[in-house]
């Protein structure tokens, strides 16, 4: 009688083991990739707007730090992506870069430097009453580039199209922004460069 229930006991184990044995393991659901560090900060700039007016602030924001630029005063005009250049430098290889640096630019179809000569280098600095510096010398076409630099990353001034002109430290501000606010901005920004002397503001505020 007690041989008899240690097999049945012993028979149930077996069955107990055999039925866990032929248990399927459920699979382990794929490791997820880790993001590469920055990556979503990447991916939040891509919806920038690549406009006429942001492809000029952009160039003139990359022309700021280039030694080859030195002594320059270049105008940038942009028209449906295509970049006219002109102005001038004090080199051969100052023109070259300044194209270079355009057509690299996102948003450029094509341009053209037609325009842009190569002059004698002057004492532009006397006229802006600025030194030496790290980088370019303040000058015309520094204070130019520095204020169009500065435009890129205001938010007040999306959306607008805004020209500038520097004579002897002299900004002049034209073109169009949607509020008087940005207008106002624009100004305000100008002003606090360095090396300007005094700004006229001529901007049109018209809703788009």
């Amino acid at each position: 009688m007690q041989l008899t229930a240690l097999s049945a006991v012993l028979m149930l184990l077996a069955s107990a083991m055999g039925a866990s044995a032929q248990t399927p393991q459920k699979p382990q659901a794929p490791a997820t990739p880790a993001t590469p560090a920055g990556q979503d900060q990447k991916d939040r700039t891509l919806g920038k707007v690549i406009s006429d007016a942001w492809i000029t602030m952009k160039i003139h924001s990359l022309y700021i730090n280039e030694d080859a630029l030195e002594n320059s005063n270049i105008d940038v005009d942009t028209r449906n992506g295509a970049v006219t250049l002109s102005g001038t430098v004090a080199s051969d290889a100052g023109r070259n870069r300044a194209s270079e640096i355009a057509k690299m630019t996102d948003g450029v179809k094509s341009v053209s430097n037609a325009g842009l000569r190569v002059a004698p280098a002057r004492d532009t600095a006397k006229a802006g009453d600025a030194g030496k510096r790290a980088g370019r010398t303040v000058n015309d076409g520094w204070i130019k580039s520095k204020i169009y630099a500065q435009f890129l990353v205001e938010e007040f001034l999306m959306d607008s199209d805004i020209d500038i002109d520097v004579a002897n430290g002299m900004v002049t501000l034209a073109g169009t922004v949607r509020t008087s606010a940005a207008s106002e901005r624009a100004a305000a920004v100008a002003k606090a460069t360095e090396g300007v002397k005094g700004v006229k503001n001529t901007i049109k505020v018209t809703a788009k």
